[in-house]
């Protein structure tokens, strides 16, 4: 999946958040994004997030602490 449509759908949720008090926003994307994001599309996320965030909204770089990192593909 190319990097522009995950920063895409990730700030997608992160913008609903954003209408949240900051915490319950960043809990709630990073819920999300572990609820209905298959592993592969979690890895692309981790790619962006691994190479400075480029693009995505600061909810988005906020939860990710709290967004399960998918094993490595082998």
């Amino acid at each position: 999946m190319p990097a522009e449509k995950i920063t895409r759908m990730a700030n997608q949720i992160a913008r609903f958040m954003e209408s949240k008090p900051h915490e319950e926003g960043v809990s709630l994307t990073a819920s999300h994004i572990n609820d209905f994001w298959e592993p592969r599309m979690r890895r692309h996320l981790f790619a962006i997030l691994d190479a400075g965030g480029e693009g995505l909204r600061p909810l988005v770089i906020d939860a990710a602490p709290n967004i399960r990192r998918p094993e490595p593909v082998a």
